[in-house]
């Protein structure tokens, strides 16, 4: 497909570095020459210096034969003329990222209105990510698949678990019972566990099944959590706005602990039934004068990863059970998670996964695409969901006959109202519902799993 994005700030930049290794063509629009170098030494794209707006630097850029137009720069004014505009002059797709919150309710008009295909709001997502964390408090991440019938989700696994130490093919089928470890992810080593793999304290697990089947497995290994009712929130922008607005739809109380008080004033406006404290967020003092050690849950979400890192080791040490943190650097990760923070949020990867899923679904009628795609695992592996269709080269074949490629797996089917685990006696199904696991490999096509069939 060929690509514009408009805006090489982290967002462009992470979705240029994501789109052009999966062969799409993308020309990056930016007016920062130093930005601009950066992208044209470090990714396969075009760069050309200039205006967005300009109808002469979008026309250059190849916006007539463009099948899509992503507006990513720091402003939503712009991000929405620019769509409009591309569209005007013949893209074919336009994407805009609209971030303020007075514009969140009208997002459905201003689709429609500016012809958008697609509007992203990385707070808002953000703040979807933290409260589906937030409601499955023992895990560190969770996906939803098939329109909420399937659900992964990563926990780790420690020493009081009873799965630590027995090979997989060994477990009680009580406790393995519909669900599957997809990936593993050990030190910095990622497995596709088979039967005689054995679980190790410290393991990131990756797990997938329905919904109520992942929260029992949990319950029967001992990683279950009590309901989250009190959170605080250090940071008061954007996400913590959209945050506290959605929790209260949940029975959970957040305090939001901001450090200029002009935006303490504006947040008490916004959100009246929410306290909000004026203070530094990592001052250790405010927050045990705030009753951290009795939260339920704590979440830093100012804008310095710095400042999150330090006042979320703050909160693990208070005891508070669920800790999150916000990154922007997407390298750092690990660094977090060795420090004993719970879940690591990173708007940027989630704007890409998002505009990641739309891309990949805009080409269905070519081949047999995914339609959704989710990075795990640190970007070292992808979660796919793809529909069998006609052209499906391995229809009603039991999976014990298929070859696939080395590190995929299939991981769930959802065929009507039933959903599959699969074994070696499955088959999928035209109209199935079919979830992907890859470790590092690019699967594009569906057909694309299976190397060859077996007599």
């Amino acid at each position: 497909m060929q690509i514009i994005i408009i805006g090489d700030g982290k967002v462009g930049h992470t979705l240029a570095e994501h789109l052009s290794k999966e062969n799409h063509d993308v020309t990056i629009i930016d007016k920062d020459p130093e930005a601009l170098r950066k992208a044209d030494e470090a990714l396969d794209v075009m760069c050309i210096k200039g205006n967005g707006l300009s109808t002469k630097v979008l026309q250059e850029a190849g916006i007539k034969d463009a099948d899509l137009l992503i507006a990513a720069t720091s402003s939503d004014e712009m991000n929405m003329v620019c769509a409009l505009t591309g569209r005007k002059l013949g893209a074919a797709h336009t994407i805009a990222r609209i971030r303020d919150p007075e514009y969140a309710d009208e997002l459905s008009v201003l689709k429609e209105d500016l012809g958008l295909d697609l509007v992203i709001n990385p707070e808002q997502a953000a703040a979807r990510e933290i409260t589906r964390l937030l409601r499955f408090p023992s895990a560190s991440d969770v996906e939803h698949f098939a329109k909420g019938r399937i659900e992964f989700v990563e926990i780790k696994a420690t020493q009081d678990m009873s799965l630590v130490g027995i090979p997989l093919k060994d477990m009680p089928d009580k406790v393995m019972k519909n669900i599957l470890i997809g990936v593993v992810k050990r030190g910095e080593e990622i497995i596709i566990p088979n039967g005689d793999y054995e679980i190790h304290a410290g393991d990131d697990l990756n797990i997938i099944g329905k919904p109520n089947d992942v929260f029992d497995f949990c319950k029967r290994i001992g990683k279950y959590t009590q309901k989250i009712k009190t959170v605080m929130v250090v940071g008061g922008g954007r996400i913590a706005y959209y945050l506290a607005d959605a929790l209260k739809y949940y029975d959970m109380r957040a305090k939001i602990i901001e450090v200029d008080s002009d935006r303490c004033v504006e947040l008490a406006e916004l959100l009246p039934d929410v306290l909000i404290i004026n203070g530094d967020g990592t001052d250790k003092i405010l927050l045990d004068s705030e009753n951290l050690s009795e939260m339920d849950a704590f979440i830093s979400l100012t804008g310095r990863d710095e400042e999150n890192l330090i006042s979320a080791i703050v909160a693990k040490q208070s005891g508070v059970k669920k800790v999150i943190a916000k990154i922007t650097r997407i390298n750092y990760p690990s660094i977090f998670h060795d420090m004993g923070v719970d879940s690591i949020l990173n708007p940027t990867l989630i704007t890409t996964n998002y505009i990641l899923r739309y891309v990949r679904g805009l080409s269905n009628a070519v081949g047999n695409p995914a339609e959704a795609v989710y990075k795990i695992v640190e970007e070292k592996a992808e979660l796919l969901e793809f529909t069998a269709i006609e052209s499906t080269s391995f229809l009603d074949i039991p999976l014990r006959n298929l070859k696939l490629v080395d590190g995929v797996i299939i991981g769930a089917i959802a065929r009507k109202n039933e959903i599959i685990i699969p074994h070696g006696d499955d088959v999928i199904k035209r109209g199935d519902k079919v979830i992907v696991v890859a470790v590092e490999k690019q699967i594009h096509d569906f057909n694309q799993v299976v190397i060859s069939v077996r007599d």
